[in-house]
């Protein structure tokens, strides 16, 4: 395959929970992101005076997903059986960029994902013709990228 030269769309890709399952498709995915703290240190007999960083923890970011409501409670009966079940309910969601030709690109990984907050739609009789949208936001304990 040629190498690409243009960067790839950010409109295409898939949210699947536990290996294959859809909960209906996600018109927005935001936070995707890992971070490692940095500990400062300095030896007591160093000759020069500066500090030494070293890699502490690292972190997973909140990733946010929101979607149009559909005739589903999925996302509802995930967040009701984290509620009651603890770690039990903990889910892997794996995000994939698509090409083009639908074929995946990138994958990011959440291990060990939770949801810590649904927010409902805002609801409004304007009489406009706005979507109403749900939002999910989960928290992970491990973080990949896969190719």
């Amino acid at each position: 395959m040629a190498n690409r030269t243009t960067p790839y769309g950010a409109f295409n890709y898939r949210v699947e929970f536990d290996g294959g399952e859809v909960f209906g498709g996600f018109s927005d995915v935001s936070g995707i992101g890992t971070e490692v703290t940095v500990a400062e240190y300095r030896n007591g007999n160093e000759k020069e005076n500066h500090v030494r960083k070293v890699a502490g923890i690292h972190k997973v970011s909140d990733v946010t997903l929101k979607r149009g409501i559909l005739n589903s409670k999925s996302l509802w009966d995930w967040l009701a059986a984290t509620r009651t079940q603890g770690p039990a309910a903990q889910r892997s969601v794996v995000i994939t960029l698509l090409d083009e030709a639908q074929k995946p690109v990138q994958a990011w990984v959440l291990r060990g994902a939770i949801p810590m907050k649904y927010t409902g739609p805002t609801l409004a009789g304007k009489g406009g013709g706005d979507v109403a949208m749900e939002e999910i936001v989960l928290s992970a304990e491990g973080f990949e990228i896969a190719a």
